[in-house]
């Protein structure tokens, strides 16, 4: 029996094998420790993606809340027409009512920063009357019989008595939809106290306010073209809306009063949309053309 039986001695083929195990051992802990941290950044890839989706989904949903009123008012009108107007101009008149939104920001922060000063408000119930009606009523509902116009003073499909009112209420909803945007992300602490008062109160005001407006521009345009009836297209909807405002604004003021306000507002806005359904119904019951 010789000494290399007892005694180890490395040979070419032991080194081979020794440097083969020590390279595989090195090149799974490489991959071990890179695919360790291709997890953790994936991981923390996910979380950023999920955090933003969840600010993303806070965002729709205040979206959601905000034009679900306008649209269901919106949709209404539509199925109550029997004759339904193409659905590309009905986008149109939407998307021009939308559009208004930016000049009338615009002329109404310039108002009110002439009648009020820059940092200032009413302080006075003839302020807020006049705020109610220069600053918002008339700018408003100028621009809305302006968008009105130009969706109708070409069209082909206006042909109907209950046209007048479909169109109208999609621009004075595209409206109201942005404006309930605004109010929301403006509030946005206590959006979901804004959502319920104004899916109750000012997108059903803004909608009764288009209901008058088409309701007269109908009448003057197929059978009455009195100046009576032409300044009623405007007058109509400038003082319901004007006198709505009005009662809400007088809380600025008042806090006792402005509750009292409100409550004449609550019954006002009620009786509106009574008195808006009845010129609705009977424009849906009047044949085209006729008087």
């Amino acid at each position: 029996m010789t000494l290399q039986r007892y005694i180890f001695f490395p040979n070419r083929s032991f080194f081979r094998n020794l440097f083969f195990a020590l390279s595989l051992f090195h090149n799974l802990s490489i991959r071990f420790f890179i695919n360790k941290y291709h997890v953790e950044f994936v991981f923390i890839r996910f979380l950023c993606n999920f955090a933003q989706i969840m600010i993303n989904m806070d965002t729709l949903l205040l979206i959601l809340v905000a034009v679900l009123p306008a649209a269901l008012l919106w949709a209404y009108v539509w199925k109550k027409d029997k004759k339904k107007e193409p659905t590309s101009w009905l986008c149109k008149a939407t998307i021009y009512g939308i559009l208004i939104c930016f000049p009338v920001a615009f002329i109404e922060t310039a108002i009110s920063t002439i009648m009020f000063s820059p940092y200032g408000g009413p302080t006075t119930l003839w302020g807020t009357t006049s705020m109610a009606f220069f600053v918002a009523a008339i700018p408003e509902e100028l621009f809305k019989l302006f968008a009105l116009w130009l969706v109708l003073v070409r069209n082909p499909y206006f042909d109907e008595h209950f046209d007048g009112i479909v169109y109208a209420v999609c621009v004075g909803l595209g409206f109201a939809a942005i404006e309930n945007v605004h109010y929301l992300f403006g509030f946005r602490d206590e959006w979901m106290t804004v959502a319920a008062i104004r899916s109750l109160m000012a997108v059903p005001a803004h909608y009764a306010f288009a209901v008058l407006m088409g309701y007269y521009y109908s009448k003057y345009h197929f059978v009455d073209h009195s100046r009576k009836t032409a300044a009623m297209v405007i007058v109509a909807p400038v003082v319901c809306h004007g006198l709505y405002d009005a009662l809400l604004m007088t809380s600025i003021v008042d806090e006792i009063l402005g509750g009292v306000c409100v409550l004449v507002a609550i019954i006002g806005t009620i009786r509106l949309h009574i008195f808006a359904r009845k010129k609705l119904l009977s424009m849906i019951e009047t044949p085209q053309w006729e008087g």
